[in-house]
């Protein structure tokens, strides 16, 4: 078995805790079908059946994948989204989880990522993210800041914050493969400040230079920058108003990650957090707009009710 089987397998069995008597389809688009097709072979060593879908690739994270689709996601045991977009945010994930399906997206997937971050001790991760996320559930505002300018309150009282381990065994559970992260949607219309993301963009990539972002009362309402920020501007623009929406704050828990400019990596990177615009209806909130794109942000320093639980990115939990 080469190492991206190893890999694979390790998603499919133990990540994703496949089974003999089970089901799985394997979504994936033109980019990234090479490697969806390993996922089919190891998959077929562990179950009954594996079924493989192939549509056109989306332009924007968080937008629909086309009928049938969401009528065959809902039909399965499991589904293994290997998508360049990322379908986590959607209502045909939604559903599919609503129906019992356990899902795993892994939008933008690459091979050196699958090897590296599946080799992480995923027990030990999941532990740390448990812990993260009873902070952030029990915290009533959160604060970013960074030497590079970022300063934003997010008020998150009383919201509940979501644990994505890398371990999707069970009934209706779904998350990022890799993973490794702690978060929650604030409080809609209330966070406030600026955000300075340097690490990078979801579907623009690393960033060669900061991203300035000023929110007031929940919405981003300045973008500043180079060619980067004003192509995140352009995407808001023709996403409309509820793009701008603070969608997430969330934590980096996995200490295998890196920056390599794809999104599901990076914002699983220990020490780092990470704001999302647009979509948080995956999350409780009442945003459901076909966009969600997270800003890395590196070396921050979060505090949770005034106590230090990331310092200038040297976790603190």
């Amino acid at each position: 078995m080469t190492a991206i089987e190893s890999a694979a397998l390790t998603a499919v069995r133990d990540c994703l805790g496949l089974k003999p008597s089970e089901t799985l389809l394997v979504l994936t688009d033109p980019p990234l079908l090479d490697l969806a097709r390993v996922f089919v072979k190891v998959s077929r060593t562990v179950a009954r059946e594996v079924l493989l879908t192939e549509y056109t690739e989306r332009e924007l994270h968080g937008q629909e994948p086309p009928p049938p689709v969401p009528a065959l996601m809902a039909a399965v045991d499991a589904v293994l989204a290997v998508t360049s977009r990322s379908i986590t945010h959607t209502q045909a994930r939604r559903a599919a989880s609503a129906s019992g399906a356990r899902v795993a997206t892994m939008p933008g997937i690459t091979e050196d990522c699958l090897i590296r971050t599946m080799n992480a001790d995923y027990r030990a991760i999941a532990e740390r993210t448990q812990r993260v996320t009873d902070l952030l559930t029990r915290a009533h505002v959160a604060r970013i800041t960074t030497d590079l300018g970022t300063d934003i309150t997010l008020p998150i009282d009383g919201i509940a914050a979501i644990a994505s381990t890398g371990l999707i065994l069970m009934r209706g559970q779904w998350g990022n493969l890799p993973s490794g992260e702690a978060y929650l949607r604030p409080q809609e219309g209330r966070s406030e400040g600026e955000i300075v993301v340097d690490g990078s963009l979801a579907g623009i990539g690393a960033l060669s230079e900061p991203v300035h972002i000023k929110v007031r009362e929940g919405v981003a309402v300045g973008i500043d920058g180079g060619e980067q920020a004003q192509r995140f501007a352009a995407q808001l623009e023709r996403v409309g108003p509820l793009a701008r929406s603070v969608a997430e704050l969330g934590v980096g828990t996995n200490d295998r990650a890196i920056v390599t400019g794809n999104i599901l990596e990076d914002e699983k990177i220990l020490g780092t957090v990470h704001v999302a615009f647009g979509n948080n209806t995956s999350m409780g909130g009442s945003i459901d707009v076909p966009f969600h794109v997270d800003g890395i942000i590196l070396k921050p320093t979060l505090t949770l009710d005034g106590r230090v639980v990331i310092d200038r990115g040297v976790p603190g939990f």
